[in-house]
């Protein structure tokens, strides 16, 4: 069956109110995403609980059966949200597809490094010398096709992590620890402050073979294994790694409590910062690590720092 799919441009105030018209009005399938302004991305920054993060100018594109009437849909929710955006709108005519089926098809294993694969599990891994990864799209952020957790999967692809203590701090769908995990590391806590996350990362762990540890911990547990919590319900133990891939705000944040987390001599890697950011991020963490020179890749930097004395 064809579809047709309509897409509005408007400010973040009105995209909730107008997905929920959408709905209203019979849409099958409603997407919120980022107007790309100039090839240039928008972040969006953790929202406080209960608010919904969306970009100051949202496509907000609603997919509905070929029979409907684009022309009324398009005056009544104008109408509705007393704003004149008909100009803009956009009625597009879709042939018939599997639209599950191709998201699955774009989804292909991953190679970072020498010896790390990142598969979806219904591909058979390539390699079956290296560590391989099992992660489906679905719950969570990462699935390593974002630059930012690239350049992290290929740092740890490239470290030696044996006998290492690690955090992954703002885990995800758990896909940094996991792989830590994995490729050798000692003991790893996977922090969140999104439940949601700590779930897929639980899933995630289990499907590869890595045991999932709950509760509040004084020390190190022996790997494969993570301990998964918030952040104010596991107590924090030395690392010799902290990973952090969130954003470069919360980065700046947190870099004086990063620096206790992480023993002196200790590595610090840094992702999700814009090539723009680069430089305030880094300053914020001189102070406490010895900063190498940022990675790029897609206008997204990774940072690497080593722990100076405790006493800084």
């Amino acid at each position: 069956m064809p579809w047709i799919q309509i897409t509005f441009h408007v400010d973040s105030a009105q995209a909730v109110q107008l997905s929920e018209l959408l709905s209203e009005a019979g849409s099958v399938a409603v997407t919120l995403q980022d107007a790309v302004s100039d090839g240039v991305e928008e972040p969006l920054y953790e929202p406080p609980l209960g608010e919904t993060p969306l970009w100051q100018t949202t496509r907000v594109l609603g997919l509905f059966e070929a029979d409907i009437n684009a022309a009324a849909i398009v005056a009544e929710l104008s109408a509705a949200l007393g704003g004149n955006f008909i100009a803009g709108v956009r009625v597009e005519h879709l042939a018939d597809k599997d639209w599950e089926r191709e998201c699955l098809d774009n989804f292909r294993p991953m190679h970072f490094g020498a010896r790390l694969w990142i598969c979806p599990s219904w591909h058979t891994p390539p390699d079956a010398d290296a560590v391989t990864l099992l992660l489906d799209p679905g719950l969570a952020f990462g699935t390593g096709t974002h630059a930012t957790t690239a350049l992290c999967l290929e740092w740890l692809a490239a470290a030696q992590l044996q006998n290492l203590d690690v955090i992954d701090y703002g885990c995800g769908s758990g896909i940094l620890a996991i792989a830590a995990a994995r490729l050798g590391a000692r003991s790893v806590w996977a922090v969140d402050n999104d439940p949601q996350a700590l779930q897929a990362t639980r899933v995630n762990a289990v499907k590869n073979d890595v045991a999932v540890i709950e509760g509040e911990f004084d020390a190190p547990v022996s790997a494969p294994g993570i301990i998964v919590s918030l952040p104010d319900t596991g107590r924090a133990f030395p690392a010799d790694l902290l990973l952090a891939n969130i954003l470069a705000l919360p980065l700046i944040e947190f870099a004086p409590y990063f620096a206790t987390l992480v023993r002196p001599g200790g590595c610090i890697i840094l992702s999700g910062i814009l090539h723009t950011q680069a430089h305030d991020v880094s300053a914020a963490y001189e102070t406490y690590f010895a900063m190498a020179r940022p990675v790029e890749r897609d206008g997204w930097v990774r940072l690497e720092g080593r722990r100076k004395s405790a006493k800084v």
